[in-house]
């Protein structure tokens, strides 16, 4: 069986990928999410990045901050429903991991602190000390311990409730440098923090260390938590210019404080992914030179599953062919990097009548991956499991898979007559409908860390 991460995310943000407005019912936002959910799998997808905290509030219930306003049109409104815990449940139905989107910083824009726009639970009106106001922007102080404090609350409150395989930060540090009218850069307001924190420390130096404590400190709270659940982060592509040497572009060490070599090598994270939103061929920001850059700065042998941008095909102004994203998703499988994740789900499934899933799906994702194993996390190989095969109908055959102890997946590759199908399952979901008059049966246990066990077979006397 391949082994390949392959990703998607689901922005929620402003209703970029879903739902598509915040006027559904809730048994709209439910379809809508299914619909998504068996459009990614039928592409060949084997994990969905769910953004379920865009701005200090909540796609999911929380005890600690408020509903997030995509979901009902007012923050702080209850859905009737709890989308993460729905979407563990039906990604986990068709074989997908679910990460948990999280970002630690973002508070909303600046146009929400107007009367009646956020709820009183949210962090601007519950500790107005620790949120600054940054161009339209509204921003968590990442010096403040009580910002760092609270956000590692919400992600290990996420990781202890919900069945989720992943925590998944993106690029949003400290925020992106913006520019007055008179093109001035607009530093980030920050003094008052510095002055209690700093200790003599630059600045800038000060603002990075910020970043690399909630770094560190996440992946070790969440393995503290839950051993198996990984960390993965998706920091802009450039570390800085002139790594490699052709690339220049944005300064992400300097401008937004994110020393995300520095996360690799320590091995803060189970996966980087890299935002790779650039093609092959221009040298400035060549896609295949920054992952041959981010390969080789990798001396803990972390994953390193590199970020696509499908929006690119769509762009109205300088559109890319759709056989550049075939041909980075080719040049990264001529790589030891082992994944990819596409950005984002409404450019990957939906536009112009879902043209990147359908080659995804034609071309290149035509067999059954499994994301590759974290060894770092695991301890052995899971026992084989205990094969029954039942009935044959017109349905299909049933089998059922037991162990000892309930792996997180299964792996079975069954035949019937001349055809072999592969097939993944979560580990509550031992029996099975097997397509076709089953002769051939071939079953692995996957624990959390991904390794499989040693082949159980069965065979039709």
């Amino acid at each position: 069986v391949r082994r390949e991460f392959r990703g998607l995310w689901i922005a929620t943000v402003s209703n970029i990928d879903w739902p598509s407005r915040p006027t559904l019912t809730s048994d709209q936002q439910r379809a809508e999410l299914v619909s998504i959910l068996d459009r990614a799998s039928a592409a060949g997808m084997n994990a969905i990045v769910l953004h379920v905290r865009p701005a200090a509030d909540a796609v999911y219930r929380s005890s600690y901050e408020p509903w997030a306003a995509l979901l009902t049109g007012t923050q702080g409104t209850d859905p009737g429903w709890d989308p993460l815990a729905f979407a563990v449940t039906e990604a986990h139905r068709r074989g997908l991991e679910l990460h948990a989107w999280v970002n630690p910083f973002r508070a909303g824009n600046a146009s929400d602190t107007l009367p009646g726009r956020l709820a009183s639970n949210h962090v601007y009106n519950q500790q107005r000390e620790l949120v600054r106001v940054y161009a339209s922007q509204l921003w968590l102080d990442p010096g403040e311990p009580a910002v760092q404090d609270r956000t590692m609350r919400a992600v290990l409150d996420i990781v202890n409730r919900y069945d989720v395989d992943a925590i998944h930060l993106d690029d949003y540090f400290y925020p992106y440098p913006v520019a007055d009218s008179a093109r001035r850069l607009i530093p980030f307001p920050d003094s008052a923090t510095y002055a209690r924190y700093g200790a003599g420390t630059p600045i800038d130096d000060w603002r990075r260390a910020n970043v690399d404590r909630l770094v560190e400190r996440l992946y070790r709270e969440v393995h503290a938590a839950r051993p198996t659940a990984q960390v993965g982060i998706s920091p802009f592509g450039i570390w800085r210019p002139g790594n490699p040497a052709t690339v220049t572009g944005l300064d992400s060490y300097s401008a937004i404080y994110a020393d995300s070599r520095k996360w690799l090598q320590n091995g803060w994270v189970d996966y980087l992914a890299p935002q790779l939103y650039w093609k092959i061929d221009p040298p400035q920001q060549s896609f295949t030179a920054l992952l041959d850059w981010w390969l080789a700065n990798n001396p803990r042998g972390r994953h390193v599953w590199p970020g696509l941008a499908t929006y690119h095909v769509f762009d109205a102004n300088n559109p890319w062919p759709a056989s550049e994203i075939a041909a980075q998703v080719a040049a990264t499988r001529a790589r030891p990097a082992g994944g990819l994740l596409f950005y984002n789900t409404s450019t990957t499934l939906s536009r112009n009548g879902g043209e990147i899933a359908g080659l995804l799906a034609r071309e290149l994702f035509t067999d059954v991956a499994l994301p590759p194993a974290s060894s770092w996390l695991g301890s052995g190989s899971p026992a084989p499991p205990a094969i029954t095969v039942g009935a044959t109908t017109a349905a299909g055959t049933s089998v059922a898979l037991r162990s000892a102890t309930m792996p997180r997946r299964w792996l079975v590759r069954s035949r019937a007559g001349d055809v072999w199908t592969t097939r993944v399952f979560y580990g509550d979901q031992g029996a099975q409908t097997l397509p076709g008059a089953v002769d051939w049966v071939v079953a692995n246990a996957v624990d959390a860390a991904g390794t499989l066990s040693e082949d159980a077979v069965w065979r039709r006397p």
